[in-house]
């Protein structure tokens, strides 16, 4: 019984070594991949995916209820890149993909930047916004 326990652990000792090494190789690659990405590394899998870019989005200005400004942003408009299934991108419409700042709590500052979230449908992530943020341009009245 030991013999054969000697045998199952030492035999090819160094195939099996590699074979990890290999393994844990393997594994931080599509970690690192995945990280960079910020999603799942569905091209590095072999995975179809389709990139798309929509140019002209307006950004949506969002602030609380009790807000009656009329915060304007410039810019007007921003150009949002996206990823996903080439079936979903084809049928995909500008419509469908919000730029958003969120002015919420906001009541007045001088020359502010905002950052612009971007919200995508289901199986549509986006890669980035540009650009990156808006200035927010207060009424003068107030």
């Amino acid at each position: 019984m030991i013999a054969l326990l000697r045998n199952l652990v030492l035999k090819d000792l160094a195939l099996k070594l590699f074979s990890l090494a290999m393994a844990i190789l393997m594994y931080c690659t599509i970690s690192f991949v995945a990280i960079k990405n910020e999603g799942p590394p569905l091209p590095s899998l072999g995975m179809a995916v389709d990139v798309r870019t929509f140019f002209r989005l307006p950004v949506l200005v969002v602030s609380s209820a009790a807000d009656v400004h009329r915060f304007k942003v410039s810019p007007e408009t921003v150009a949002v890149t996206v990823q996903g299934d080439p079936k979903i991108l084809s049928h995909l419409d500008g419509t469908e993909i919000r730029a958003l700042v969120d002015l919420t709590g906001i009541e007045s500052a001088a020359a502010l930047r905002a950052h612009i979230e971007v919200s995508t449908p289901e199986g549509v992530t986006h890669l980035r916004v540009s650009p990156g943020d808006v200035t927010v341009i207060f009424p003068k009245d107030h």
